[in-house]
């Protein structure tokens, strides 16, 4: 349990960047969901339940000692795999896929978590490993990995499947596998590639990789949202055009602008000057992120912040380089900023065992 000499110990510089990010994202999205004629978007209002739930999460994160829930790692595996097999023939349908529980008035959607389920159930693992991970470790903890993707890319979800990849490269690097043994896999990759783009992906996501190439080939159709964000983030300029008072954002020209092009928004509204402050929080937060790992007391804190922090950073990236137009458009969002109550959630509570590390690096 938590005792008040740890107090001292937390990261509050941390807390305070996190807070920072979300007091902007709900900015953000309070102007990319403004309607003349209510006072607030409904919207605005469930982010904010979904920041006060994350809190919450965060604090239950904190409070027990993170090798409490390593210990029982596997029991929250197992109930996330039941938790996306439920989704998978139960869930609720929204935009031609089943990612979604309606839990009350909200819907939870638990790939969100399968990323701090991953990260615990793959810091146990190899925190138990005697040296460097040998082939058959690695098929293990790559099995751990792959449970969930495959079920969360089934959805279909490829976005946030993908995410659970950083997770194991992370992990698995920081327990001493070998680069030649990364460089295979990244081989393989490339090997596979036509025999998945030939039977793996769907005509959408055919679409969408070849819209990058040349989105003016389809510009009303898979090329559209490119197209617009890179004219959104264009716009704003130096300064900006100030709070609310883009054209992309309130004119509604960019599809989802509160969800996957948060950032396109506040690159049109505050320019230059404010990416470069969102993007400064964000560095901060992944270089002190990466000091708690290199602070941990033992091997397990370290994996399991790496694990953490792996999919937050490449999720950070993606959305920011897609924001940008320099990335095939995917619905990832931006951890922190961008609308979702279960991103939210799942983000604070990871961070939350991000500072249970740091705070507890003292103890024994």
């Amino acid at each position: 349990m938590f005792e008040r000499r740890l107090f001292h110990h937390l990261d509050w510089a941390l807390v305070a960047a996190l807070t920072a990010l979300c007091g902007l994202g709900l900015a953000m999205i309070h102007s990319a969901t403004a309607d003349p004629s209510r006072a607030v978007s409904p919207l605005l209002v469930t982010q904010c339940y979904a920041v006060g739930l994350g809190v919450l999460a965060m604090l239950c994160t904190l409070v027990f000692d993170y090798r409490t829930f390593t210990d029982k790692s596997h029991v929250l595996y197992v109930a996330l795999l039941a938790l996306l097999l439920y989704v998978l023939f139960l869930g609720s349908v929204q935009m031609g896929a089943r990612r979604w529980i309606p839990v009350g008035g909200f819907n939870l959607q638990p790939s969100e978590f399968a990323k701090i389920g991953v990260a615990l159930a793959l810091a146990k693992y190899f925190a138990e490993v005697r040296g460097a991970p040998r082939w058959t470790d690695l098929a293990v903890a790559g099995g751990i990995t792959a449970l969930p993707l495959l079920l969360i890319a089934r959805q279909p979800d490829l976005g946030t499947a993908v995410t659970l990849l950083p997770v194991f490269l992370a992990v698995a690097y920081l327990a001493g596998m070998r680069m030649r043994i990364l460089g295979y896999m990244a081989l393989s990759l490339v090997l596979i590639a036509p025999v998945a783009w030939k039977f793996a992906l769907k005509d959408y996501q055919k679409n969408r990789i070849s819209t990058f190439i040349d989105p003016s080939q389809d510009a009303r159709g898979a090329g559209y949202q490119q197209i617009q964000a890179r004219i959104t983030v264009g716009s704003g300029g130096l300064t900006g055009k100030g709070y609310r008072q883009g054209t992309q954002g309130q004119l509604r020209f960019l599809p989802v602008a509160h969800n996957d092009f948060i950032f396109s928004v506040l690159a049109e509204e505050q320019g230059f000057a404010g990416v470069i402050v969102a993007l400064g929080l964000y560095l901060f937060v992944i270089l002190r992120a990466l000091e708690t790992a290199r602070l941990a007391k033992d091997r397990l804190g370290s994996y399991l912040v790496l694990g953490v922090l792996a999919s937050f950073t490449f999720q950070v990236v993606y959305n920011i380089t897609m924001s940008a137009g320099l990335a095939p458009v995917k619905g990832l969002t931006l951890p922190l900023m961008s609308y979702g109550g279960s991103s939210m959630i799942a983000t604070l509570a990871g961070f939350g065992l991000v500072l249970n590390v740091r705070m507890r690096r003292f103890t024994n």
